[in-house]
């Protein structure tokens, strides 16, 4: 699908969301996914869970390119480089939040043939100049695609097995890219 769908677009946006596998009192005594899940801090949301953490890239018009699934604690710039070697996107241009930030990863990437945006803090000097509003409202596209993707519950996904989770996530990501054709070519 990722060959017939125009990805002309100038961006393409990367983020993560979690997806926990119980509730927050039950993070320090579950059993379940033992030795793969393990717990995180949601910084948005202000609480710390049990599970897993996706990370996706999206084009600028909310289709999912790739996506991968690791333990809650990895972090998202540690994940980036491995879903651009798998994915190699044609775009060049890359939209990050401030997980993001980094003059290694920014390096890196640059060796690869990518531009990795992102905005600066608050606090860090010269963020005024730097943060431009128009390619923060571009990324927040991946924001919106990941809170579509809470109808097709990816984000409440309550499978009991690797398996299931790979499956249902699946599910989830494929029945939202055919939902975005459909809307787009038709």
């Amino acid at each position: 699908m990722n060959r017939k769908v125009d990805l002309s677009g100038q961006f393409l946006i990367i983020d993560s969301f979690p997806v926990p596998v119980c509730q927050p009192i039950r993070n320090y005594r579950a059993r379940i996914f033992r030795g793969y899940a393990n717990i995180s801090y949601k910084a948005t949301k202000k609480v710390y869970y049990y599970g897993f953490k996706v990370h996706a890239i999206v084009s600028d018009d909310g289709y999912i390119l790739d996506y991968a699934v690791t333990k809650a604690s990895v972090h998202d710039a540690n994940e980036m480089v491995e879903l651009m070697k798998n994915a190699h996107p044609a775009n060049r241009c890359l939209l990050g939040d401030e997980g993001y930030l980094g003059k290694e990863l920014h390096q890196q990437l640059k060796q690869m043939g990518y531009e990795l945006w992102t905005p600066y803090r608050k606090n860090m000097a010269g963020s005024k100049e730097h943060n431009d509003h128009r390619l923060m409202a571009i990324r927040r596209t991946i924001e919106s695609d990941f809170s579509l993707l809470t109808y097709y519950n990816a984000k409440n996904n309550r499978a009991r097995s690797l398996t299931g989770i790979q499956s249902r996530l699946e599910i989830a990501i494929l029945t939202y890219n055919l939902a975005y054709c459909l809307e787009r070519f038709n």
